[in-house]
């Protein structure tokens, strides 16, 4: 058997997506997690984009292949681990699904500018965007509990760690985000109750990205701001 090691941050959402994949694949693996401010030589030498997150494969025969970019690690993942699919069987379907998860990462990309927001008038250009594009997936999702309906997807591993950000927010403020999205909301809570979602952070994650908000001087931290 192939040993495999995920090359990790702490807040990353896509090593979230990589990890959350391994353990619905019920797959053993070591976890490193590096400082991406402070990156390790060996790092930046097998990473092309400097980026995480990795999945280092080792071969019985000694030899080594390391894989970057999460959409391919989890295709990786899905092509050759055994367990519960995380793809449909048919073809169309596989295929809208695949463009689901790239929608799920230009959510992430208003998500880094909403948590980064330094000002009222950009925290309202992202807020609407994300409203905007979680009512478009409203419209998408199946009755549930997942995006598909009773299967656990790799829709699902992509939306898990986005959803996770809210848990940290909701605490400091009323952002609407969600309001008339029923489907979302209970897509979210379905998410949220995972167990791989959950195994694929630290508990010190809630800690971890109130310093990340600190750090960036995010105007959500201010009184009455989030809301």
């Amino acid at each position: 058997m192939s040993k495999l090691t995920l090359i990790s941050h702490h807040l990353c959402p896509y090593v979230q997506r990589a990890a959350i994949a391994l353990f619905e694949k019920n797959v053993p693996f070591e976890r490193i997690t590096i400082d991406l401010a402070n990156k390790p030589d060996w790092f930046l030498e097998i990473s092309p984009l400097g980026k995480v997150p990795l999945l280092r494969i080792e071969q019985a025969d000694g030899s080594e292949t390391v894989l970057f970019e999460s959409s391919v690690i989890c295709e990786y993942l899905e092509e050759t681990q055994a367990g519960a699919a995380l793809h449909p069987a048919d073809p169309l379907t596989r295929a809208r699904h695949r463009g689901w998860m790239e929608f799920g990462s230009s959510v992430l990309s208003d998500l880094w500018g909403y948590e980064t927001a330094e000002d009222r008038l950009q925290l309202d250009v992202k807020r609407a965007a994300l409203i905007a594009k979680f009512t478009t997936i409203e419209g998408a999702l199946a009755d549930g509990p997942y995006f598909s309906g009773s299967s656990f997807s790799l829709v699902d591993a992509v939306f898990a760690p986005v959803f996770r950000y809210f848990d940290l927010f909701d605490t400091l403020g009323d952002s609407g985000i969600f309001d008339g999205l029923e489907r979302v909301r209970r897509w979210r809570k379905a998410l949220a109750e995972r167990a791989s979602a959950k195994s694929a952070v630290g508990e010190d994650y809630p800690q971890r990205l109130m310093q990340f908000l600190k750090t960036h001087n995010s105007i959500l931290l201010r009184p009455s701001v989030a809301a």
